[in-house]
């Protein structure tokens, strides 16, 4: 196996980090971090915000987000970053990514667990991963 590289997305609605680690280990070294920008500010128009409800609006902007990772993750699939996926969110948000996802990124996923652990630091991220 050339790239033995597994990828360990840590998001919740607001944030997603992507770490990578050398095969099931857990030297976990972060790749990525990104921010959910409409999280802490609207990106819609006046005109769509009047129309929706503050609770609609978040769940559009976690649409949004949840799609933007789901299309890094494809993307870095293409380009052959990793070769195993372990995806840890917070249920809701966990869902809509693994359905943003296409069938072939989705068999790489070994690993899904319904935690919010985007606060931690990558530390404490590695020490819940070894207790599984």
């Amino acid at each position: 196996m050339m790239n033995d590289m597994t990828w360990i997305v840590v998001a919740d609605e607001g944030r997603a980090r992507v770490f990578q680690a050398p095969g099931l280990t857990l030297d976990l070294e972060e790749v990525d971090d990104f921010v959910n920008v409409a999280h802490s500010a609207t990106t819609l128009t006046e005109k769509q915000a009047v129309e929706f409800s503050a609770s609609e609006r978040k769940e559009k902007e976690r649409d949004k987000f949840a799609t933007q990772v789901a299309a890094y993750l494809e993307k870095a699939r293409l380009h052959q970053r990793f070769w195993r996926l372990r995806l840890i969110a917070e249920p809701k948000f966990l869902g809509m990514v693994l359905s943003g996802l296409s069938t072939q990124t989705r068999e790489l996923v070994f690993e899904k667990l319904s935690k919010d652990y985007s606060a931690l630091s990558t530390k404490e991220i590695q020490e819940h991963l070894r207790q599984g």
